[in-house]
């Protein structure tokens, strides 16, 4: 599956969809964001407790819980994205380009861009 299918058909779900592109500090884009940080704390609590409880040592089952909020946090990536009128491909492309770049100068460490 590409990027903007995944896009296209991911926001379908969206409980705000019939607000599509709305302002920037709507509540349905507040949500999004609010969803991001909170799927991404879920993943770093989940793996927070693989160390702490099972010295690091990962099941099968914790493998598809992380898999699990992976998908979440793609979904709020996506609708961002969507929301943004940026199609997931570009921020996907747009990405890896600055990666490459940064490699390519020697700057994966430290500092980066624009920061």
């Amino acid at each position: 599956m590409e990027f903007d299918d995944y896009q296209k058909q991911a926001i379908t779900t969206d409980l705000f969809s019939k607000s599509k592109k709305t302002e920037l500090f709507s509540i349905a884009f507040l949500e999004k964001l609010l969803g991001l940080t909170g799927e991404a704390g879920e993943l770093a609590d989940k793996i927070k407790k693989i160390l702490r409880d099972k010295g690091g040592k990962l099941t099968k089952q914790d493998k598809a819980e992380i898999v699990k909020e992976l998908g979440d946090i793609l979904w709020y990536v996506s609708a961002l994205a969507y929301y943004l009128d940026v199609p997931l491909q570009e921020v996907a492309d747009s990405n890896l380009k600055k990666l490459r770049s940064r490699k390519n100068r020697g700057v994966l460490r430290g500092r980066g861009d624009n920061r």
